[in-house]
């Protein structure tokens, strides 16, 4: 899978231990910054990663800034992709299963590395159900509705 990349200097630590575990199993990471602990701002790294995903150049993408807030509502603005914050196991089982997010946005000074790779190993191998069951499927199909209407199309 390809996974587009993002953080600021909050999350750039955790950004770059989870770049590391998802090259060792097998992903290509396509890593929009930021590039060091220096001051940087989030839209600037998070924006382009979720373009990446929204035109389909990378199947899902995994953003971490100090909250996680600040990168799902960069990424939400973009058509096509759908970020939650997670901020535990459970939560990334039901983003993936329940709601078909393709993007996960951690809080760096939230968590810590331990939990942080359990959320992405959870978010990386759960299924969305709405290929078995109707309730999953007509539910993320009412939120893509919201986002033909309001959204601009990628071109």
């Amino acid at each position: 899978m390809k996974i587009a990349m993002a953080s600021d200097h909050a999350g750039f630590s955790l950004k770059e231990e989870i770049k590391a575990y998802l090259q060792s199993q097998g992903h290509e990471v396509l890593d929009f910054g930021a590039h060091s602990e220096d001051a940087c701002d989030l839209p600037d790294t998070v924006y382009p990663a979720a373009l990446a995903v929204g035109e389909g150049k990378a199947d899902r993408g995994i953003f971490v800034d100090g909250v996680g807030y600040g990168s799902a509502m960069i990424a939400n603005k973009i058509y096509g992709v759908f970020a939650a914050v997670c901020q535990d196991p459970f939560c990334a089982n039901l983003a993936r299963s329940h709601s078909d997010t393709n993007v996960l946005c951690i809080g760096g000074k939230i968590i810590g590395s331990a939990i942080a790779m359990e959320i992405v190993k959870t978010w990386m191998t759960t299924e969305y159900l709405g290929h078995t069951e109707e309730k999953y499927r007509r539910r993320v199909g009412k939120v893509q509705e919201i986002a033909e209407k309001h959204l601009k199309k990628l071109s």
